[in-house]
């Protein structure tokens, strides 16, 4: 049975040597040069001293004293270059310096040829795993840089050693070297920062389209103590809950009132038909008195009509409690924003405002239900129409772009009376309006709208300029 001979180790498939290296190799090895070396300084050192004390030779003794010499001075070069190369490779290790190459000195025999060897497979080995480690490492930038949550690291005197681009993003700049650079335009901010321990947690709202919840760890790396903060934007958790809290109560009260009112409504339209049919007759007729019947007729038209008219009001809180899911699609937004100026502009013309459209790029595209976003657009700008009639040179501007971070924006802005301070942080809320005639239902059915569609509305008004409603998808 043949046996296969086993593969040689990579290392090992070097070219043959010739002849003339095979005769030589015993003289170049390394270990065998030092002890020839070695040798040949201890038959100079014992011819010097025989002829010296023996012979008493002194020019034949100065010449094998030169020899002598000649011999350390090698056989010190030569362990001072094995220690250079040691030094070398310790060097590359210390200062990651892995480009080094250890074969130029394979002539000094097949040792130094397998401590090159050794020392190139080593320093290969570094330099994979400094390659893998600049990969991780550089994989861990780019996911702290691209997460949606803040991470900012300083230590005890604020110096920033890691601030990703959300952080700068909420932090408001674009470049941070210690938190105190925040403390001009963020004051608020840059206490939190500074005084929060490890384990803390607050909740800042920081304007209209964040609310911040900034949490905060200790860590000590390398001796040095580090506080790790991060800041999350909940705004659009928090609309959530809020939605969905106020449509559990819409719920809740649209039935108790609905169970009440109906009765009610139903028991004042048949006592208001008995009364008109039982006081026309002769038996009753002047049983009642001219007044009292008018006052009895109008009280029980005026209970029927109100129930009526508040069962119709509950019914309209329908809408808001049950909002289909979005269908997504990919929609132009200059065919929306187009088909929506077409639909309006009668109406608006008519009152003498002047609708101007906007879009930039004229290519732009977003995923949402056509269909739902219309419906928000509608009101939206049917609520600037009602806010410009005293206004002499009425306009509604609606346009449409890309925000910095590329999310697509639709504005809708009209130079009307503006939105009271008092009032602005409220008109999102089921049931609040600042119109006579309004529900209060408009508004908080748009965010719910946009919030089903993961984005975000929000409202900037000045009393008397403008007010300018932002959908961010």
């Amino acid at each position: 049975m043949a046996i296969s001979p086993k593969p040689l180790p990579s290392w090992a498939l070097h070219v043959p040597p010739s002849t003339a290296d095979w005769k030589n190799m015993g003289f170049k090895d390394f270990r065998t040069r030092v002890l020839l070396k070695l040798l040949g300084i201890s038959i100079s050192m014992f011819l010097l001293i025989y002829l010296i004390v023996v012979e008493e030779k002194y020019v034949t003794s100065l010449l094998i004293l030169f020899f002598l010499v000649y011999q350390l001075v090698q056989l010190f070069l030569f362990v001072e270059q094995t220690n250079q190369k040691l030094a070398r490779f310790f060097d590359s290790v210390k200062y990651s310096d892995f480009l080094l190459g250890f074969t130029v000195d394979n002539k000094l025999g097949e040792s130094f040829k397998n401590l090159n060897r050794s020392f190139t497979e080593v320093i290969e080995a570094f330099r994979k795993a400094r390659e893998e480690k600049e990969e991780h490492l550089l994989y861990l930038q780019t996911v702290v840089q691209h997460i949606n949550i803040g991470l900012l690291s300083f230590d005890n005197e604020g110096h920033v050693q890691l601030i990703n681009t959300t952080a700068k993003r909420f932090l408001q700049k674009s470049q941070v070297k210690n938190i105190s650079d925040i403390a001009t335009s963020n004051p608020d901010l840059y206490e939190i920062l500074r005084d929060i321990e490890p384990g803390g947690k607050h909740l800042m709202k920081a304007d209209n389209e964040v609310q911040l919840n900034i949490n905060a760890t200790g860590m000590r790396i390398r001796g040095h103590y580090l506080k790790l903060v991060t800041l999350q934007n909940i705004r659009t958790e928090l609309e959530a809950k809020e939605a969905e809290a106020w449509q559990n109560l819409s719920r809740v009260l649209r039935h108790e009132i609905m169970n009440s009112i109906t009765p009610i409504a139903s028991l004042s339209t048949t006592l208001n038909s008995i009364l008109k049919e039982e006081i026309y007759k002769e038996d009753t007729y002047y049983r009642m008195d001219e007044y009292a019947r008018e006052d009895l007729t109008e009280g029980l038209e005026t209970i029927e009509n109100r129930s009526k008219g508040l069962i119709r009001f509950i019914d309209s809180y329908r809408d808001y409690t049950s909002i289909p899911q979005p269908k997504l699609q990919r929609v132009q937004v200059k065919s929306l924003i187009d088909h929506l100026a077409q639909l309006l502009n009668p109406d608006l013309q008519e009152a003498g405002i002047a609708l101007h459209t906007e879009v930039i790029p004229t290519s732009l595209e977003v995923q949402l239900d056509a269909e739902l976003i219309e419906m928000v657009l509608i009101n939206l700008i049917k609520n600037a129409k009602e806010a410009l009639h005293e206004v002499r040179e009425p306009e509604i501007n609606l346009t449409a772009h890309l925000d910095h971070e590329q999310h697509v924006i639709i504005k809708v802005h009209d130079n009307g009376a503006g939105i009271i301070p008092e009032a602005i942080d409220k008109i999102f809320i089921p049931f609040y309006s600042t119109k006579k005639t309004g529900s209060g239902i408009g508004l908080a059915l748009s965010r719910q709208i946009m919030q089903l569609h993961g984005g975000s509305i929000t409202v900037e008004s000045e009393p008397g300029v403008s007010t300018q409603f932002v959908l961010r998808f």
